[in-house]
């Protein structure tokens, strides 16, 4: 397939759910129903224009010049507004292709999903309509290549987000809600000060004629300036210790599918801003910070699996939900310590991480709230105490997918997880030159360590949840095990993961080359 053709599949993604979310605010047509209720036929809606994204995202994906990942396609740039040098610009490469193709897949899964278990709330006209927004947001915060373009399309999604928490969300719904706005709000205003600054200063705001001057138009001051405003207003989206506090609240709180999109490509927004942005236009800010970025990744990594575990234990009431919300914080660590290696392995590893953190939390989460839904609840010691024999007993295919996924995400060979978090570590053991080794061979050492700590969490989950008590395993009823919509929501994403586990190559061959051009060919 042709650029050009591209070009319009590109643009169309973008702006087909758009239109989709204006229509979803208009009552739809007796005619148009096909004999379903209103509020069916607009949560079918959901489904059809996610659907269709989703097979454009297919269609691009297909149409994509393999062989020159590290070339930007599909690109359209239009002069939007002259007088502040901001331009319409579009395109997609091997960094950007992987994570508009998760986006899409996720969000029509959630549709999906919705159409058969909407959450309580005001109804489904404008919960279809706050989720494509927030696909319109998303998509094109992969898919912008203009410094301002993206700040708007990172905003785009904080909205949407927001109303999805506070409305159909839980108990402290509104609490979570608003702090997750002002955190991420925060952050965004001074992530703006900064590409304010890098625009003003190197006279552009194309984010391909930044990375190809490589930080050369940017005083040394004026990247170590820039890189820490961006950089602050990127790691709380990512989101880095000590900045992810409102993350367990927004996920404890948020609807299943709030929880799925949260953690599979919102996070993703900050470390792949980090990637496109901060390591091609500020390498010399980023050589300054990369030991720092490292040091909090690390200490990321255990914070979360010890607070992981504190969770897992019996008598600590800890919530399943919160428990995989600070999971995330975890093993998103592994990815800002790919990124603050600043090399082709440890950034390729950040970028695998990614996308198999999308998948496999995105699984958990559905699955999760599978558990809530058919218990009432999902804390740990209700759970193992009610069960008995739990979901291997109970609903033996529901138990089995919330063991694939914990096994998952500990990161065992042959599955997604594995790759990204080696990766990462692989380039820590061997970083950028003039960057110390003997620290970054420390934050190997740490990083390893929360390998066994994840390891220990999610067993434990896997046991008591799945396994319950031996005594009381002989007197639980049977259990609604999985349903048709649930498998059909589920299946893809569990595919993947074995399919990105069995053959990296499919992601890496993408990765590898764009990489190694946005690090100037190192």
């Amino acid at each position: 397939m042709n650029d050009t053709a591209l070009q319009y599949v590109l643009v169309a993604m973008l702006v087909l759910p758009l239109l989709g979310a204006a229509g979803a605010l208009l009552p739809i047509p007796r005619a148009l129903r096909l004999g379903r209720t209103p509020e069916r036929a607009m949560l079918g809606l959901g489904v059809l224009v996610t659907g269709l994204v989703l097979v454009l995202a297919i269609v691009l994906a297909a149409g994509f010049d393999h062989d020159h990942p590290a070339t930007m396609q599909a690109t359209t740039d239009l002069n939007w507004i002259p007088a502040l040098r901001i331009h319409l610009h579009l395109g997609v490469d091997g960094i950007s292709l992987p994570l508009l193709v998760l986006t899409a897949l996720l969000t029509f899964l959630c549709a999906l999903y919705s159409c058969f278990s909407l959450p309580k709330g005001p109804g489904p006209q404008a919960f279809v309509a706050l989720l494509l927004l927030l696909e319109t947001g998303t998509l094109a915060t992969f898919a912008v290549l203009d410094l301002m373009l993206f700040f708007l399309a990172f905003e785009t999604v904080l909205i949407p987000m927001y109303f999805l928490i506070a409305r159909w969300g839980g108990e402290g719904r509104e609490r979570s809600a608003l702090r997750f706005i002002v955190y991420t709000v925060l952050g965004s205003v001074i992530m703006l000060l900064g590409l304010l600054l890098i625009g003003v200063k190197a006279g552009t705001f194309d984010m391909v004629t930044l990375a190809t001057d490589n930080g050369s138009h940017l005083s040394h001051s004026t990247q170590l300036t820039a890189a820490l405003a961006v950089g602050l207003g990127l790691a709380v989206k990512a989101p880095m210790w000590p900045l992810h506090s409102w993350l367990p609240d927004a996920h404890t709180a948020a609807p299943t599918v709030g929880s799925v999109l949260l953690a599979g490509v919102l996070l993703k927004m900050g470390t792949y801003g980090m990637v496109r942005i901060l390591l091609p236009e500020t390498p010399g800010g980023m050589h300054t910070y990369a030991p720092y970025l490292a040091a909090f990744a690390v200490v990321g990594i255990i914070y979360g699996s010890l607070a992981c575990l504190a969770l897992a234990r019996q008598g600590n009431g800890g919530d399943l939900k919160r428990l995989i919300a600070y999971s995330s914080v975890g093993h998103m660590g592994f990815v800002l310590l790919g990124i603050a290696t600043l090399t082709a392995t440890g950034v390729n590893g950040a970028l695998f991480a990614n996308v198999a953190h999308g998948l496999i939390t995105g699984l958990l989460f559905f699955l999760v709230g599978a558990v809530k839904d058919r218990y009432g609840s999902s804390d740990l010691d209700q759970l193992a105490g009610r069960t008995g024999a739990a979901l291997y007993g109970r609903a033996p295919r529901l138990g089995g997918l919330l063991a694939f996924g914990a096994v998952a995400s500990l990161g065992l060979p042959g599955l997604a997880g594995f790759w990204g978090e080696m990766l990462a570590m692989f380039g820590s053991f061997k970083p950028a030159a003039d960057l110390s080794r003997p620290a970054y061979l420390t934050f190997t050492a740490i990083a390893a360590f929360g390998t066994l700590l994840t390891a220990a969490y999610l067993l434990t989950v896997v046991r008591r949840v799945c396994m319950g008590d031996r005594d009381t395993a002989d007197a639980t009823p049977a259990l609604a095990d999985v349903r048709g919509y649930e498998f059909a929501a589920w299946t893809p994403l569990a595919a993947l993961t074995v399919v990105a586990g069995l053959w990296p190559a499919v992601l890496l061959g993408l990765t590898e080359p764009a990489v190694r051009a946005l690090l100037g060919g190192n």
